[in-house]
């Protein structure tokens, strides 16, 4: 039951983005289109959940006094099988995300739910809290991206679903659209997680 609540929190609830604003840089700089978004939510996704497993599994043999170092080595080292294997299999994603996929290792996201979570916590919750952040990050990068190609390009993973005649609000494609999408999403949010709080 711990597991299933540990994994449903980071989704929605605890969503990464939306709830906890962490890690917003990427979120702003690559979701002017689905497969940038896609493609770092699914690194992340990959790196959040091996790594806090990783960590939890060697809680009890990591000094306290090496702890942060040891989890950034951790990290870093999922972080560049990710960023070869997008290199080598996706390229025009790996030069889209450019600077932003390496960054991933001091991304606070997964800095946090290691020293937060992980490292007091058994390796089957780990796993459920790095997957369901994982999974909330996803969610919200496709999200984020979705709204703003759609409504800055009039495509969607670059297939037209808007009429020829619609005229592209490039501002959505821009950082400032990425902050007003963002804002938005945050309040509708927090909205519901309020409403849902008084019911």
């Amino acid at each position: 039951m711990k597991f299933w609540k540990t994994l449903w929190d980071g989704i929605v609830p605890s969503n990464p983005i939306f709830m906890l604003a962490l890690s917003l840089c990427p979120a702003l700089a690559v979701t002017n289109n689905v497969k940038n978004g896609l493609g770092m939510g699914i690194a992340v996704l990959v790196v959040i959940t091996a790594s806090e497993a990783m960590i939890s599994a060697l809680r009890k043999v990591i000094s306290g006094k090496i702890r942060l170092p040891a989890f950034m080595i951790i990290i870093a080292a999922f972080v560049t099988v990710i960023e070869l294997l997008i290199h080598a299999y996706f390229p025009e994603i790996y030069k889209s995300l450019g600077i932003y996929l390496p960054l991933i290792v001091v991304f606070t996201l997964i800095l946090a739910r290691s020293e937060v979570f992980a490292s007091k916590n058994p390796v089957y919750l780990s796993f459920a809290d790095g997957f369901g952040m994982g999974v909330g990050f996803l969610l919200g990068m496709v999200l984020l991206s979705g709204i703003r190609e759609i409504i800055g390009f009039g495509t969607f993973l670059d297939y037209p679903v808007l009429p020829h005649t619609y005229k592209p609000a490039l501002i959505l494609i821009l950082s400032p659209g990425g902050f007003f999408v963002t804002g938005i999403l945050m309040g509708v949010f927090n909205w519901m997680k309020k409403r849902g709080a008084h019911k």
